[in-house]
């Protein structure tokens, strides 16, 4: 892109979305230790937590039906069990999960908020039975440990690794395996300062990172013509597909920097694809109702 010859930049693309068709990217690494542990347990069941159009849901069904667990959704808006056949007809995410064999229940936004309180998993054990318990978004010990093998000895040539940032398990993971050299740069998709505080109990001690704050677009979820546009020219130029709701944010937030001349001439920047791309469908049919531009898949 010409913007980094101009800049004396090079940035590179660590495709973690190519791992697996299903269970891609950062979410294939979260799972991987957590399914590891639930057959230590001999547990049968895998039950979490996501929205509508979850990565982590679509993830959680695909890796429960390849290691042969059995899987529970519990997913945010009651009103999406309503007609649940139309909803799976109207949702590419949620009947990627169903076709998977994962059982959902449908709570509401209400009920979801409770959803780590003790009263609550009492609850859903009474009603499922005995489970493996994944966290909304995969976050816990053992998806930081998966995260920390993202990084490979062939990328210690970087001076920068960047990442999007959700519930804060990959950062997490990049920071513990970096390199002394290497700063780590977070992209939040989600407004606020909280996840400094979300991060910092998972970290080992290396403090070479930060989060821009600045590139969310307003907020999880949403995204702007703008950013879509962005999607677009990215992968005419490059052919490198990204996601409105994590991955386009960060390289919007890269090349912007980059731009502002944030980074030094000569850097190496490695930013990680992790994957998100199956949400994409969800996205493109809210565009198109808004008469929109729709992302180029």
């Amino acid at each position: 892109m010409r913007v980094l010859a101009n800049k004396g930049i090079e940035l590179f693309v660590k495709r973690e979305d190519t791992i697996h068709p299903f269970v891609s990217g950062n979410k294939f690494r979260k799972l991987k230790y957590n399914i590891e542990e639930a057959k230590r347990q001999g547990k049968e069941t895998l039950l979490t937590f996501g929205g509508a159009f979850s990565n982590h849901i679509a993830a959680t069904a695909a890796a429960g039906e390849i290691s042969g667990f059995k899987t529970i959704g519990i997913i945010r808006g009651d009103e999406l069990g309503k007609d649940v056949t139309k909803t799976l007809s109207q949702n590419k995410t949620l009947k990627n999960a169903f076709d998977n064999g994962m059982e959902f229940q449908f709570v509401s936004r209400e009920v979801y908020r409770n959803k780590t309180s003790e009263v609550f998993i009492k609850h859903l054990k009474k009603e499922f039975g005995d489970f493996y318990l994944v966290p909304e978004g995969g976050t816990n010990t053992l998806a930081v440990q998966g995260c920390e093998e993202i990084l490979t000895n062939e990328d210690e040539k970087f001076n920068y690794i960047c990442c999007a940032v959700g519930t804060g398990g990959t950062i997490s993971g990049l920071i513990n395996s970096a390199k002394e050299h290497q700063e780590v740069i977070g992209f939040p998709a989600l407004k606020g300062d909280f996840l400094m505080d979300e991060i910092k109990p998972y970290v080992k001690g290396n403090e070479n990172w930060s989060l821009q704050n600045k590139y969310h677009f307003g907020g999880y979820g949403k995204y702007t013509p703008e950013l879509i546009r962005f999607i677009n020219e990215f992968k005419e130029q490059t052919t490198i597909l990204l996601d409105p709701i994590y991955t386009g944010k960060m390289l919007f937030g890269i090349l912007d920097l980059v731009t502002k001349d944030a980074f030094p001439v000569g850097s190496k920047i490695l930013a990680i694809h992790t994957g998100g791309l199956q949400g994409i469908a969800g996205v493109n049919q809210k565009l198109k109702n808004k008469n929109q531009e729709l992302i180029k898949v």
